[in-house]
This record gives C-alpha cells, structure tokens and sequence, in this order.
C-alpha cells in the first residue's frame, strides 16, 4: 500500500508541476471565460446589430408596397430607414449599394397573397437586417389580406395569438417541464464533461506507461515497486490530477459567472421571460441529485476506461503505437456519446435503455436516463452494479496482463501481446 501511496503521489505532483499541465488548464480556464463572455465579446467588436443604423434602398415593382412596409418599418424598433428608388437608382441598384450609402436593397412585387421580396447585398452572412425586412414584409401581406377579407386589427391579433399549451406529467416521479429544460442543458454540460474526462485521462494513463517502457525506466520502477502498485497508482494520480483540473476550471467558471450576471448590462424583457421558463422550478434551478449522479458515473466511467488504457499501454513497445491501441477505446467513449446526444428528444427509446447496461456506455447513457427522468431507481442500482462487477473483474485482467506486460519488449499485434503478457505474468512473481 504505501509503495503505491509512493507512486500515485510521483504521478500527481509530477504532472502537476509540468507545463503542459499548466498550459491545458489556463486554455480551459480562458476557452471558459470567452465561452460564458462571448456574446460581450462579439458586441463589443462588432456591436450589437439591434443598435446600429441600416440605409436599405427598395425598389417597389407593384407601385403600392413602399408606402406600408416604410410605416411598419418605423413602428419597429429595428433604426432602419427605407428610401424609394428613383429611375436611375432603378436601372443601377447594384452601384447604389456598392458604391453609394445604402447598404442593402429590396425588391418587392405583388399584392396580398402574392407579394414576395428579393434581398440584395454585398454579403448576406448577417442575419439581421435580412430577417427585420422578411418579418416587416410579412405583416404587410398579412395586413393586406385582412383588409381584403374585411378582417379587424382585433380578430388578425386574435388570428395571430399562439395557442397557450402545457404539457403535465401524470406520473408523480416524472420531471415537469420546466424541470427538463433544466435538466437538457445540465445533461448536455456534463456529458461532454464525462466524455472529455474518460477520453483523455484515459489516453493519459496509457501514454504514461508507454512512454515508460520505451525509455526503459520501467525496468528501474518495477524493482521498487510491483507492476500491480505502479498501475493502480497511477490510475489514482492521473484521476487526481483531472479532479483538480476541473477543480480549477469550476472556480473560474464560477467567478466569471457571478461577474457577469452582476455587471452585465440588464437584460431585455424576453430575455427574462425565456429565462424564467427555462428555471422556474419548484427545487433548485441547478439539481444537487444530478451533480452527485454525475460525479458517482464519472467516477465509474474513469475506473473502467482508465484501467483498459493502462492494461493496452503496457502491451505497447513505442510510444507511436499507443494510439492504435486506445483507438478502439476511444471509439466505445464517441459511440457513447453519440447515442447519448442523438437520443436527448427521446431518452425513452429502445436502444437507449439497453445501452445503459452496457458497462462501456453506461457512465452517459445511463446519466442522460437519470436526468431525464426515464431511470427508476433499480434500474439506476443494477446498472452501477453491473459497472462495479466489470471494473473488478477488468482489474484482475488488467493487473495480469500489466504484470507481464511491461516486461514485454516485442512487437506484434495486439491481440498476440495481450496473450504473451498473460503468459509471462504467470512467470512474474
């Protein structure tokens, strides 16, 4: 126990103390500050579009548009002003953009039902003026219509009101709605978490052993310590190494949230009504249960991925081959993470439950059920148990394999290295 007390610690502090683990987490931490700041960012470079001023020529073929789209144009609050064009703009609307102040212009044809819009620009990657124009369009037919059909302001607003429709769960254990869209976007965070932190602590681990065994310091290490102490120490460490990573990155999320929601400018009314949908709940708006669940599959999924990487980077010669070795692994944690995303509509599927078995796919699929609603709570119970038996039993392979594994110098195929390992561990005392 205390040799592998001995190797766990060399592995944290070690890692922790190099630069490449400073560099990643400073990455992490500002990839999060750009990411809870960008839309600041991007304001305060480009600034925002609903703030700015936009010249739009428009040519009217109809001979009747102008006039109502101009008024609805200005009722908004969209700071757009909309000129006529004149003959010679007519014949040459291209060199008025291009050339002259405007900075789009429109096209429009038709009456009532019929009336339909062409935009102009020098680029159409902006999304805002295009979509004001379409909208005051839009309710410029729809006017025209009602006109026609002798509707009143009062029945097209009526016409135009969506349907109020809510959806309740009969079942008492079943999430509510504004309960799921807390969940969606906490399962969507922490499954990337899960799968980043098995997929790359996990090649971590098999790059470690590699890398030792190809510079030879494996024959120094094991003469101090069993292969079995050195494995599992450095699954410890390395697992260590990415709690306090993410430790770490919490922190500054955190910060940089609380800065945010404090000196931010004040939101707009629908902003806070969306907001208001989306986490009025009657518990917490971020679930304690969810967090902890998280935690218990990260765990889990770390233990089985990490101790199959140490068991495939024992077998390997060279550190170039490490990644052929983990890549079927790697390919189990992408798969898990597809099912999991393309099923967030329908966590009730088929193919979903089963998965969640799985051991391999258990740590998000499982998860994405849990925080859904979809997982009672045997099922929760028998899927972590059948996780425990296959780490245990995968530890037993594993510890066999890496006793004779990191003795082995030869280059085969994997499978091949798997079996020699096994058989030269039998010799190892």
């Amino acid at each position: 126990m205390r040799k592998m007390l001995i190797v766990l610690a060399h592995t944290y502090w070690t890692k922790i103390k190099s630069k490449t683990f400073m560099f990643t987490t400073l990455m992490m931490a500002a990839f999060m500050l750009v990411f809870l700041n960008l839309n600041n960012i991007i304001q305060f470079f480009d600034g925002d579009p609903s703030g700015q001023t936009y010249t739009v020529l428009m040519i009217d073929e109809s001979g009747d548009l102008y006039e109502p789209l101009a008024e609805e144009i200005e009722s908004g609050d969209a700071q757009i002003t909309i000129d006529e064009a004149s003959q010679e703009e007519e014949d040459a609307p291209e060199d008025a953009v291009m050339e002259g102040p405007y900075d789009a212009y429109l096209q429009v044809d038709g009456q009532a039902d019929d009336i339909e819009g062409h935009f102009f620009a020098p680029t159409i990657n902006e999304t805002y003026l295009p979509s004001q124009l379409q909208s005051a369009l839009q309710n410029v037919r729809e006017g025209q219509i009602a006109a026609a059909l002798q509707i009143g302001s009062e029945e097209l607003e009526a016409l135009n009101e969506p349907v109020p429709f809510g959806q309740t769960a009969l079942d008492e254990t079943a999430r509510s709605e504004a309960e799921l869209n807390q969940a969606r976007l906490l399962v969507n965070i922490l499954l990337f978490v899960i799968y980043f932190s098995v997929l790359f602590l996990g090649n971590m681990i098999a790059s470690e052993v590699a890398t030792e065994k190809s510079s030879r310091v494996m024959e120094l290490l094991i003469s101090s310590a069993s292969p079995v102490q050195q494995m599992f120490g450095k699954i410890i460490g390395v697992g260590l190494i990415g709690l306090t990573q993410y430790t770490l990155i919490f922190m500054v999320a955190v910060v940089s949230f609380a800065q945010f929601v404090g000196t931010g400018p004040a939101p707009e009314a629908s902003e806070l009504m969306e907001q208001q949908e989306l986490f009025a709940a009657d518990g917490p708006v971020f679930s304690l249960e969810l967090f902890l669940f998280a935690f218990l599959f990260f765990i889990l999924g770390y233990l089985l991925y990490a101790t199959l990487a140490a068991m495939l980077g024992s077998v390997v010669t060279r550190i170039e081959d490490v990644g052929q070795a983990v890549g079927p692994m790697n390919m189990l944690v992408i798969l898990a993470l597809m099912i999991s995303v393309f099923s967030m509509g329908n966590p009730g599927a088929t193919i979903v439950t089963i998965t969640s078995y799985i051991p391999f796919f258990t740590p998000m699929i499982m998860f994405l059920r849990i925080g859904m609603g979809e997982a009672a709570i045997w099922e929760v119970l028998l899927s972590v148990g059948i996780m425990v038996i296959t780490i245990a039993l995968l530890t037993v392979i594993a510890a066999k394999v890496y006793r004779g594994g990191v003795l082995l110098y030869n280059q085969t195929r994997m499978w091949k290295s798997l079996k020699q390992a096994i058989l030269l561990s039998r010799k190892t005392p």
